[in-house]
């Protein structure tokens, strides 16, 4: 693997979480493999489960690790071509890139999308600035439309999870207070196609996600119709998609989308955490027996390691 900034860069997706799940039994198996060797982390958005998910996968590989908070310990950068650079931006992606890549073997990413400007956000100028001038290879920890990590941790738990060997899998939308991106979604969307599971997404009317995410996945506007018998149900808001970047004027209006247990039924519930108990879900399912996320949490440092893993193997 030489890099990990899609779920294009997966040529093996069974054969890839098998080895996640190997990780998890003996994480430390290869921690010669990573020695004197640097991950670069640059954050240019908060997160909890991904960074310490990712530095603890690189520890486990014997990797050093160095983490930078973009927006408040660096330069401002700036990412167009041929710009005059008298305004806030000091530093160029096209140096940046280089000079981070001579301090660090592995280069990792984490930049949300504006969600003003759909054009902007759908060319990834942040991710593929690195991925084009950094000489090292560059991971995706959440880019403007994709979080590849978090859908392989949601791949590793829906296998070690299921019961059946092709089972229903909803992704249902939720009501949340502020516009979010579609990251998450079109990320979990695009491995369930991979996977043979049985895959719904629903929302409500308005919240359509792009054709080129959904393809032929059925998308079923009632909620209780789409549960209904399933197995896993994935659970998360996107902002619309057609009215780019934009929720409902009153959210109130979609209240009742909200994850309870009689809607919930029998199936496991999922989350990429972090959630708004009450909002998103009911504090019943999350605290309840068939909430996974501690687990699907858990998983993040196993996806982690195991893209690592791979990206270290090409380099030695």
């Amino acid at each position: 693997m030489k890099k990990y900034t899609s779920l294009d860069d997966i040529t093996d997706l069974q054969a890839l979480i098998a080895e996640a799940r190997e990780l998890k039994k003996n994480p430390y198996a290869f921690e010669e493999l990573g020695k004197r060797k640097r991950l670069i982390l640059l954050f240019f958005n908060s997160s909890l489960r991904t960074r310490l998910s990712t530095e603890k996968a690189a520890c486990n590989l014997g990797m050093d690790v160095t983490v930078m908070n973009f927006n408040s310990d660096a330069w401002k950068l700036e990412f167009e071509d041929g710009t005059v650079m008298n305004a806030d931006t000091s530093e160029h992606i096209k140096e940046a890139a280089q000079v981070i890549s001579q301090y660090g073997d592995v280069i990792a990413v984490r930049a949300f999308p504006t969600l003003t400007d759909k054009a902007k956000d759908e060319s990834e100028y942040v991710i593929s600035n690195f991925v084009k001038y950094a000489s090292v290879p560059v991971v995706n920890m959440e880019s403007a439309t994709a979080h590849p990590l978090q859908a392989l941790a949601d791949a590793i738990t829906i296998t070690e999870l299921s019961q059946k060997k092709r089972p229903k899998v909803v992704l249902s939308w939720a009501p949340h207070p502020k516009a979010l991106p579609h990251a998450v979604a079109n990320s979990f969307i695009g491995m369930m196609q991979k996977m043979d599971v049985d895959l719904t997404v629903t929302h409500p009317e308005g919240y359509e996600l792009s054709d080129a995410t959904i393809q032929d996945t059925p998308v079923e506007y009632n909620q209780d119709a789409a549960l209904k018998d399933a197995d896993f149900v994935y659970v998360k808001n996107w902002s619309s998609y057609k009215d780019y970047g934009r929720v409902s004027a009153t959210p109130e209006t979609h209240s009742n989308w909200m994850i309870t247990p009689e809607k919930l039924g029998n199936a496991q519930f999922m989350h990429c955490l972090p959630v708004r108990r009450n909002v998103i879900v009911a504090d019943a399912v999350l605290d309840g027996s068939n909430s996974v996320v501690i687990e699907q949490a858990n998983n993040r440092t196993f996806s982690a390691q195991v893209v690592l893993k791979k990206i270290l193997e090409n380099l030695n």
